[in-house]
């Protein structure tokens, strides 16, 4: 289903950026920024109510109104109707958020990084295949219209299979209290003596009904994302925004530096840019193995993968040829898969999986924070030079490299986090 469900969603995002963009590249749309700062708010706000309502009823929410938003699109007959299709695809297109959650809920934390992993490479695949599909349909004839009428049946397929999986509500509730039971049972004398505290949020998901009052859902939402802003996670967000802005600032105007500092064609740049991600698929299939030689401690793979990442980007800033570039962007697209599914996986750890659906859509909203400021500072240090943006980026690596070490005993320990006014 995720490869599906993405190759869905590159395919039409494929066809959309050729009517908005007119043939320009997508970070150089004006849409580009309204569409970060679109889903800053909504991830979280959908993460979080598919905590209250369950993860079948917003799924299938969510994937409904998606396929609605891309049939108008393809039914848009005026710049109005267009404009409108885009609003249910914006709001609702967030399913692998949900997906993922949904996982975390299934799985037990040993084999989370495991399962996460293979999540990522299947949707990694159909982000692959999804915009050469989505460009060879739209270059037939009429093929933005049927590009959008696919998009609006694969999501209509994807909703079959939520409908038809075997799973329940009341089956999940249950699964997300015996691995928090086990999480407390393992923790530390530390935790112990603080187990009159509360999580960062109660476990209501199998008291609230999903046809209760939206302004009661809507209330709940703003409440359990504040206990989220208050809580003790604020140093897990931070890391990943700084860890995310320095992998953005290495792949921002990637094209345009190689042609600078060694005369590369944008051609063989996008086949360099194809050979990282294809690899990156590859990574998550081999997290299991990775994670094992590990001994499942996802702290300390995090932290060596987040220094393999800035030794990486350091060595594509100083490099003198093309090979050391090359070289850089292969073990990258490892080192990145990894870090990304261990940053998620410490986030539900130390947050609680109770609170899965809004951990992760305020994770992914924080990410977008970073794919709004790193063009800003990558155009900065350009200016100075070609090497500017992913020196940058070492710089901020390192700080969230040593917010890492000083965080240490936080990271090992195990149990919820606790509120700041509790």
């Amino acid at each position: 289903m995720p490869s599906i469900a993405a190759a869905g969603r590159g395919s039409g995002a494929a066809a959309v950026r050729m009517a908005e963009d007119g043939g320009r590249g997508a970070a150089t749309s004006p849409t580009a920024a309204r569409r970060f700062v679109r889903c800053l708010y909504v991830v979280g706000f959908l993460g979080c109510w598919s905590d209250i309502v369950g993860r079948r009823y917003s799924l299938l929410a969510c994937i409904l109104l998606s396929a609605l938003g891309y049939f108008l699109l393809g039914a848009s007959t005026s710049v109005f109707l267009f404009a409108l299709s885009r609003v249910p695809v914006g709001i609702f297109k967030h399913t692998l958020s949900i997906s993922k959650a949904l996982l975390s809920d299934l799985v037990s934390e040993r084999d989370r990084p495991l399962v996460m992993g293979r999540f990522n490479a299947a949707s990694g695949v159909g982000f692959i295949l999804g915009p050469v599909v989505g460009g060879y349909l739209t270059e037939l004839e009429d093929g933005f219209y049927r590009t959008s009428f696919i998009c609006a049946s694969i999501f209509l397929l994807n909703a079959g299979l939520v409908w038809m999986l075997p799973w329940n509500e009341e089956n999940i509730v249950n699964m997300k209290h015996e691995h928090s039971k086990k999480r407390t049972d393992n923790s530390s004398p530390i935790r112990d003596r603080d187990s009159h505290m509360k999580p960062v949020t109660n476990g209501a998901m199998a008291n609230d009904s999903p046809f209760q009052s939206p302004w009661v859902q809507i209330a709940t939402v703003l409440k359990r994302i504040k206990e989220i802003a208050s809580s003790d996670l604020w140093d897990i967000f931070l890391i990943r925004l700084l860890m995310s802005v320095a992998i953005l600032l290495y792949y921002s105007n990637f094209t345009l530096a190689l042609d600078e500092r060694f005369g590369v064609k944008p051609l063989f740049s996008g086949y360099l840019m194809s050979y990282s991600s294809t690899l990156g698929v590859l990574a998550g299939c081999l997290l299991g193995p990775i994670t094992r030689l590990y001994q499942h401690n996802t702290y300390r793979l995090l932290l060596h993968s987040s220094t393999f990442t800035c030794v990486l980007i350091l060595l594509y800033a100083s490099a003198l040829g093309m090979w050391m570039v090359i070289l850089s962007s292969t073990f990258l697209a490892f080192s990145t898969t990894i870090g990304r599914t261990c940053i998620i996986d410490l986030e539900l750890t130390i947050g609680g999986n109770e609170a899965s659906g809004t951990l992760l859509g305020v994770g992914q909203s924080v990410t977008s924070v970073g794919r709004i400021i790193a063009p800003l500072l990558s155009g900065i240090a350009q200016e100075f030079s070609p090497c500017g943006p992913p020196s940058l980026g070492v710089g901020l690596a390192l700080i969230a490299i040593l917010i890492m070490n000083i965080n240490k005993q936080k990271y090992c320990s195990s149990g919820n986090v606790k509120l700041k006014n509790q």
